[in-house]
C-alpha cells in the first residue's frame, strides 16, 4: 500500500468526471457497488472551512457515483475524539478521517513531518515536497505500517503566533507562560521555559477567559475569529513558526483502500484534490478581511522579537537533533525535508522574496 500522490489525481480523464459528474455517472451505476462510510473531522462544525471542506469532499464524491458511494460526515466526538482519530480509522471504527498528521505525533514525532515541523517548509514547498519532492513515497511505508493510507485535504498557509494576555518582548517572557500548542511546537517552547498546554480548539476560549491558560494558537485570523479569541486576550503574536504551512490530510484504512473499486478510488482521489486547493484560496481570501476586523475591534499585533525567533529556531533544531538520534523513521524524513527546504529558499530568495518584498513596500507607499 503506498500514499496517494495528488499528482496522480490530477489527469485529465477524472478532471472531466468531477466537472461533469453525469459523464461518469452510467458506468458506476450500472456496475459499482453502493457503499456508505463516515468520515470523522478533527475541526468544529462552526470552522466552516475546515469542516466544511469535509462536507464538500463527501458530495463530491456522492455527485461523482450518481449517490452510490454516500460518506456521513461527523464532528469531533462523534464518535471520535481528535487525538485518537487515526487510530480509529487504522481499526476501522470510522472508514476516514480529516485533519492534520501532527495529532499522531505523540505516538511518532515523524508524523508531525507530515504536516508541518516548526521552521520547516511554507505552504508551497510543503505542498511541493508532498506531490514534487518525495514525500509522498518517503511516508508510504510509514503509514501502512500504521494501518493507514492519506490523501492530501489541504493546507492552511503560515499561521499566526496566537492570542497572548501579554506581550513577549524577550525569550524571558516565555518562562512559566502557559501556552495551549501541540505537537513538536510544544516541545519547541517547552526548552524555552513555556509550558504547554493541551487544551482542545473547541475549549481554547473557555480556558482563555477563565486564565487556566495565559495564551493560545490556533491557526489563524479568518478560524480565529470565529472562535471568538479576540475576546480574551488583546495582543495577537505572529508568524506563528511551528506551522509555516500546515498540511491536512484524508486519511483511510489501509486495507478499506485497497479492497476499492478503482472508479471509487479515483473519485476520492479527485475530490481529495479539489478540496486541498480550495481550502487555501478560502483562507488566501478570507484572512485580510478577518485581521482588520480583529485590529479594528482592539487586537494589537505584534512580531515575536528577532531575540525570541532565533532562540526558538535554535531549540527546535536541538528538539530534532533528540529525536533523530532516537528514531530512524524521523532522522531519514527530516534530512530529506531539510535538502528540499534549502532548495526551495534558494529559489524563493531570487524571484518569490524578491517580487513579494517589493510588493510590499509599494503597498505600504500607497
Amino acid at each position: 500500500m503506498t500514499t496517494v500522490k495528488r499528482r496522480a489525481l490530477l489527469t485529465a480523464g477524472l478532471g472531466a468526471a468531477l466537472a461533469s459528474p453525469a459523464l461518469a455517472s452510467p458506468a458506476l451505476a450500472q456496475g459499482g457497488p453502493e457503499i456508505r462510510w463516515r468520515l470523522s473531522s478533527a475541526f468544529p462544525k462552526n470552522l466552516d472551512i475546515l469542516f466544511g471542506a469535509a462536507e464538500t469532499f463527501a458530495r463530491r464524491v456522492g455527485e461523482a457515483s450518481d449517490g452510490r458511494f454516500a460518506i456521513q460526515v461527523q464532528g469531533p466526538g462523534e464518535p471520535v475524539a481528535v487525538d485518537g482519530l487515526l487510530d480509529a480509522v487504522a481499526a476501522g471504527t470510522v472508514e476516514m478521517g480529516h485533519g492534520p498528521a501532527t495529532i499522531a505525533s505523540a505516538k511518532d514525532p515523524t508524523f508531525a513531518l507530515a504536516t508541518a515541523l516548526p521552521f520547516g517548509l511554507n505552504a508551497r514547498g510543503q505542498n511541493a515536497w508532498w506531490l514534487a519532492g518525495g514525500a509522498g513515497d518517503l511516508f508510504s511505508e510509514l503509514f501502512a505500517r500504521n494501518g493507514l493510507a492519506s490523501l492530501p485535504g489541504g493546507n492552511t498557509g503560515a499561521q499566526m503566533g496566537g492570542w497572548f494576555r501579554r506581550e513577549v518582548k524577550a525569550t524571558a517572557d516565555l518562562q512559566g507562560l502557559k501556552v495551549r500548542i501541540g505537537g513538536l511546537g510544544a516541545q519547541v517552547l517547552a526548552k524555552l521555559g513555556a509550558l504547554p498546554q493541551g487544551t482542545p480548539g473547541p475549549e481554547i476560549l473557555a480556558a482563555l477567559e477563565a486564565k487556566r491558560i495565559d495564551a493560545a494558537e490556533w491557526i489563524g485570523p479568518y478560524d480565529d475569529e470565529r472562535l471568538g479569541l479576540q475576546k480574551a486576550a488583546p495582543i495577537y503574536h505572529y508568524p506563528g513558526f511551528w506551522e509555516g504551512g500546515a498540511m491536512l490530510h484524508f486519511w483511510l484504512n489501509a486495507e478499506t483502500w485497497k479492497a476499492l473499486p478503482k472508479p471509487y478510488r479515483a473519485i476520492l482521489q479527485g475530490a481529495a484534490a479539489e478540496v486541498a486547493a480550495e481550502i487555501q484560496a478560502k483562507y488566501d481570501a478570507r484572512n485580510p478581511g478577518a485581521l482588520r476586523r480583529l485590529v479594528a475591534t482592539g487586537a494589537q499585533l505584534r512580531p515575536f522579537p528577532q531575540e525570541v525567533m532565533e532562540a526558538a529556531l535554535k531549540a527546535a533544531n536541538d528538539v530534532y537533533a533528540e529525536i533523530a538520534a532516537r528514531n530512524p523513521d524521523f532522522r531519514r524524513v527530516y534530512e530529506a525535508m531539510k535538502t528540499f527546504r534549502n532548495e526551495e529558499y534558494l529559489w524563493f530568495q531570487v524571484a518569490e522574496y524578491t517580487y513579494d518584498n517589493f510588493m510590499i513596500r509599494a503597498r505600504a507607499r500607497g
